[in-house]
């Protein structure tokens, strides 16, 4: 993409505020955001190698912190998310288009709904299908049901939905709208930093807001290493269930991850169009015919039966489920940091690479269409993925158990593959989970690296192949140090330093994103379309009474010409209202 600035009415374009490349004559690379950040993701990694024993330590401290003191924010704050977007959307700022007044939608409908639908897939969709509402029906969180019942299996899909429905795509969406409006609308430059220019005007552009671009890189390498540390423990796992290994330990998942890092170096540099898309396109083929597999040779009716039910349940605990909190409750805080909480920390630690990309392919939408998009699209994939996965699961380990270990309990890595082993062609389904879990890996830390890479380029939509694979492999580095600080040598030990580091590193992110809200309500608020509407309102209501007053209230509205920009006060006594005569006999 060129260098010019994109269109859209608003402020002036300053000249910090292009889409790629940064300004003209002034390198592409920021070498502050870029140096800060890369030297403390290196220092991270050489603490892991040096001493993964303190920072296993600190982690875990650092985690029951968070949770103890902030666990409430991060449960207030997803749900406020959810309340804001849905009153943008219904609002007057509904209206607002994410471009040129006149401008139409730069993919159509279809096609943006195929793309919002192949952005609510990947591997955490792999990971967490079958183990999350299968976990839940086992060991239903505290003071709900009793284990492996029927109301069980109601409250661990109305769980499922509510970590993977409603609210995570509500915080994508509070980025990618503010992204997609400063932008497209503001014709600002693509970083986070942007967004921030209503509070912080020119110290967007300095160490404010370079401070702000060095917290999403934070907060989307953390992520993004979270979810690929969970692709190497189920194709970890995966080796481990079909026999080729006899145990995956930390060197294991190291060597996994390296080998699937070579393969991201490969991917990087043979461009986009060969590279993610190719990727990608395989990726929807592969999980479309695993989930049809399922479908079609487990408990189908059940699955048909699960599908009402789940969203009745999901709609009837909605209001609990988004008010808890661990307060007093040992039981509660535990399960909420293992699950509510982890998954809210994941969610926004995501927000950067997730929202960058619904907003680049949101241009021309008004915000009413965006929010409906982005709220429904991924939501229904969510709820006929884990209808599918989690209800065949359910049914299979109600009807004649197998799912869980020999102490009852549910090994997230292995559940998927468990549940395969139920059904023919065991060995050629397993098989394609795993190359499917391997090619998101690949393709998520392709994504990833770039919208790191284009924070560390001045928004830069295409950024250099160095700096791009520098940050992948830097993703597949701490990837492996979050998976090797876990207390024990095992798969189940290793998925406890994903989320102790998760939840520890999105809270400062959190933070930014509730600035980032009342930034976008500022900005919004002086949006022209909103100031003409406002205008039209004080026009008409001064026309109304002075009809009234003039003409009994038997009077029409037209309108004339004016050579000067008139105050309210002195709209013309002829402004009036229309109440439907032919326009012969309007005055």
């Amino acid at each position: 993409m060129s260098n010019d600035v994109v269109g859209g009415s608003g402020d002036a374009k300053a000249p910090g505020d292009v889409i790629a490349g940064g300004s003209p004559g002034r390198p592409r690379l920021d070498r502050l955001v870029f140096s800060a950040t890369a030297i403390g993701a290196l220092a991270f990694v050489a603490w892991g190698v040096l001493d993964h024993e303190g920072l296993a330590a600190a982690a875990g401290t650092a985690q029951k912190w968070v949770i103890t003191n902030t666990g409430w924010l991060f449960v207030l704050t997803a749900t406020a998310f959810v309340f804001f977007v849905i009153w943008l959307a219904i609002s007057r700022y509904g209206r607002i288009p994410l471009g040129d007044d006149d401008e139409k939608p730069e993919f159509r409908t279809v096609s943006w709904i195929a793309m919002m639908f192949s952005a609510g897939m990947g591997i955490g969709l792999m990971f967490w299908g079958v183990a999350e509402p299968l976990s839940h029906f086992v060991n239903p969180p505290p003071h709900t049901a009793e284990p492996g019942t029927p109301a069980a299996a109601e409250t661990a899909m109305a769980a499922t939905l509510f970590h993977w429905t409603l609210h995570p795509w509500a915080i994508y969406a509070v980025a990618g709208l503010a992204i997609a409006y400063s932008t497209f609308r503001k014709g600002r430059s693509q970083l986070i930093s942007s967004v921030f220019r209503p509070l912080l005007g020119h110290h967007a552009d300095g160490i404010g807001g370079r401070v702000i671009d060095m917290m999403a890189i934070f907060a989307t390498l953390f992520g993004s290493a979270a979810s690929l540390g969970l692709g190497a423990l189920q194709i970890g796992a995966g080796l481990e269930f079909n026999g080729w290994v006899d145990g995956i330990g930390k060197i294991g998942l190291v060597a996994i991850i390296s080998a699937l890092c070579v393969a991201f170096v490969l991917s990087a540099v043979s461009g986009v169009a060969r590279g993610i898309q190719w990727l990608s396109n395989i990726n929807m083929v592969l999980a479309l015919l695993i989930a049809a597999f399922v479908f079609v040779a487990g408990p189908t009716l059940f699955i048909l039966n699960i599908l009402p039910t789940s969203i009745g349940d999901y709609i009837e605990s909605l209001p609990t489920m988004a008010s808890r909190t661990g307060a007093g409750d040992e039981a509660m805080k535990a399960w909420l940091s293992s699950w509510t909480i982890f998954y809210w920390a994941w969610w926004i630690s995501w927000t950067p690479f997730v929202g960058m990309f619904i907003a680049r392919i949101s241009r021309g939408r008004t915000v009413r269409q965006f929010v409906t998009g982005v709220l429904l699209v991924p939501s229904v994939v969510s709820l006929l993925w884990f209808a599918v996965f989690g209800g065949a699961g359910i049914f299979e380990q109600a009807e004649g158990g197998g799912l869980t270990e020999a102490d009852g309990t549910v090994d997230s890595n292995f559940a998927l593959f468990h549940l395969l082993d139920q059904y023919p062609i065991t060995s050629v389904t397993t098989v394609v989970v795993m190359i499917l879990v391997a090619i998101f890996f690949v393709s998520g830390a392709d994504a990833a690296a770039i919208v790191m890479g284009t924070l560390s380029e001045r928004g830069s939509i295409e950024p250099s192949r160095k700096v791009v694979i520098f940050w992948g492999a830097a993703t597949g580095a701490v990837a492996a140090i979050m998976l090797v600080i876990a207390d024990s040598d095992n798969l189940g030990g290793a998925l406890a330093g994903l989320q102790a580091l998760t939840t520890v590193v999105s809270l400062p992110f959190l933070v930014v994103m509730v600035a980032m809200c009342v930034s976008l309500y500022k900005d919004m608020r002086d949006d022209p379309l909103i100031l003409r509407m406002d205008r039209g309102v004080q026009l008409v209501e001064v026309a109304v009474d002075k009809g009234t007053e003039l003409h009994e209230g038997d009077f029409a509205l037209v309108t004339e010409s004016s050579p000067d920009e008139p105050d309210v006060a002195d709209v013309p006594e002829t402004l009036s209202l229309d109440k439907g005569e032919p326009a012969s006999e309007r005055t």
